[in-house]
């Protein structure tokens, strides 16, 4: 209680700033306009008093036309229309997203398991990758160590 008598006081020492809008009640700092209440927009006509802008329909390609059989909207490509609505054609695109997205997440799964039975059975004949490493940097040494005494044996020639 004491904060909020402390906050009316200063408020009234600091002036303007702090100033209570009456019609608002709200704190519009450094601001000395009246707010003013936004008009509300015309009326919109009925829609059937309007020409519609949207397009009859849509002429599928080949492949939206597959993606329409795939998807199970029609049984057979001689069912397909020669128009077909953009929302027919966007919901089969997007019940073909969602079958690629399980495809996929099975397919990594699957890999997953694959690499994983691939470890075990390395891990069974005692390979694993710090071993490979060694042997690959022990061959690099040997090369580089031929190659510098060759090197030294022109220079002696």
């Amino acid at each position: 209680m004491n904060f909020i008598r402390s906050r009316l006081s200063i408020g009234g020492l600091i002036g303007q700033r702090c100033r209570l809008v009456p019609d608002t009640c709200s704190h519009r700092g450094m601001c000395n306009k009246p707010q003013v209440a936004k008009a509300e927009p015309p009326a919109v006509p009925a829609a059937g008093s309007r020409a519609s802008f949207r397009t009859p329909g849509y002429s599928p390609s080949n492949m939206d036309r597959k993606i329409l059989l795939w998807s199970g909207r029609f049984k057979t490509e001689d069912q397909i229309p020669a128009l077909v609505s953009y929302e027919t054609l966007d919901a089969a695109r997007n019940k073909m997203r969602v079958k690629a997205c399980y495809v996929m997440m099975g397919l990594t799964m699957a890999a997953c398991l694959v690499m994983v039975i691939m470890g075990k059975r390395a891990a069974g004949r005692n390979e694993s990758l710090t071993g490979q490493n060694m042997e690959r940097k022990a061959i690099w040494r040997e090369e580089l160590r031929r190659e510098k005494e060759a090197a030294l044996a022109q220079k002696a020639q």
